[in-house]
C-alpha cells in the first residue's frame, strides 16, 4: 500500500485524522523540515499507541514500595520505584488496559497500599528490517551482527548461535507511558464471561488464575488512563510529548485496525519508516 505522507506509519488516510494538531517545539519543527519529514500529530500518534495496546501482550507496571511496608524497609527499598512486566489486554473501547490483578503480586500490593501506577509499553516489530538504519552512512562492507542466519533473523553479537532479540533500532520506534489508576470491574456474569474470553485469547495460560481459582486471589480491573506520554521515535520524524487523554479515548478500533506499524511486514527499511510513499 502506497502512503501519501508521514501517515506512512499509520497507513490510514489523512482525511480520517484531519484537524488534529500536535504540540511541537521549534527545534523539532526545524529538524523535521530540514530532514524532509512531516511529524505525525498527537492524534495520529494516539492511533499508533492504541494499535500497540491492541496488539501487545506485555507491559511494564511501575509502582512505589510503601514506606509502611516492613518487608520493603528491611530490604532498604521503601519509597523506591519498581517496574515489573505483567500481562495486559485491550478488552474495552476507550484504551483502558484490561488487567487480571493477582492480589499477591508486588504491583497490586503496592497499588493497594496507595502507590501511583504507570504502565509502559513499546512497539516490538515481529520482523527484522531488511536494511539496518545507518549502515549505508557508515559505509561498512562487513559487520558480523548485520548478517542473516538461514531463517532471516540476525544473529546475536554476543552469541551468534542465538538470534538477535533487538534486530532493529529501538530508538526509531514508538514507546509510551500510561498514567492512571486501577478500577475494579463491576461486571455482570455475562460481562465477566466476555472479559474472560477476550483475555484468554491473548493469554491462554491465564486460565489457571482466573477469578475463583484455588491458587491465587484475583480480580478483573481496568487501568483508567488519565495521562499519556509518547515517544514516537527520533524527534526529527516522530511526535514526542503528551497525548491528550480525550484523543486517546476517541480513537476507534476501526482506526487502529486500519493502520500498519513498522515491521508488521517483512523486508521493511528502517531508513524510510516515516518517509513519504513508503511501501508497507
Amino acid at each position: 500500500m502506497k502512503l501519501a505522507s508521514a501517515l506512512a506509519v499509520l497507513g490510514s488516510s489523512a482525511t480520517a485524522l484531519a484537524g488534529h494538531q500536535q504540540a511541537m517545539g521549534s527545534d523539532d519543527s526545524a529538524q523535521a523540515d530540514a530532514a524532509g519529514h512531516r511529524v505525525p500529530t498527537s492524534y495520529e500518534s494516539a492511533v499508533m499507541g492504541r494499535r500497540i495496546l491492541g496488539l501487545s501482550k506485555l507491559a511494564t507496571f511501575s509502582t512505589i514500595f510503601p514506606s509502611e511496608s516492613k518487608s520493603a524497609a528491611d530490604h532498604g527499598v521503601a519509597g523506591q520505584p519498581i517496574g515489573l512486566v505483567d500481562y495486559v489486554a485491550d478488552c474495552e473501547d476507550e484504551g483502558n488496559p484490561t488487567v487480571l490483578a493477582i492480589k499477591i503480586g508486588t504491583t497490586f500490593r503496592n497499588v493497594d497500599a496507595g502507590s501511583n501506577l504507570t504502565v509502559s509499553m513499546q512497539w516490538v516489530p515481529p520482523y527484522p528490517p531488511a536494511k539496518r538504519l545507518g549502515v549505508a552512512r557508515r559505509a561498512l562492507s562487513w559487520v558480523p551482527f548485520l548478517g542473516r542466519s538461514d531463517d532471516g533473523v540476525p544473529p546475536n553479537p554476543a552469541d551468534p548461535s542465538i538470534p538477535d532479540t533487538v534486530p532493529y533500532s529501538a530508538d526509531n520506534l514508538a514507546r509510551f507511558a500510561l498514567f492512571g489508576y486501577l478500577e475494579k470491574f463491576n461486571a455482570s456474569a455475562t460481562q465477566a464471561e466476555d472479559l474472560k474470553e477476550c483475555y484468554l485469547q491473548k493469554h491462554p495460560d491465564s486460565t489457571y488464575w482466573m477469578p475463583g481459582n484455588h491458587i491465587h486471589t484475583s480480580e478483573w480491573v481496568r487501568m483508567v488512563v488519565t495521562k499519556i506520554y509518547w515517544v514516537g521515535g527520533f524527534g526529527d520524524r516522530a511526535y514526542i510529548g503528551w497525548i491528550p487523554v480525550e484523543e486517546w479515548n476517541k480513537v476507534t478500533e476501526k482506526e487502529w485496525q486500519a493502520i500498519k506499524l513498522p515491521g508488521e511486514k517483512k523486508d521493511w527499511n528502517e531508513d524510510t519508516v516515516y518517509d513519504d510513499n513508503q511501501e508497507l
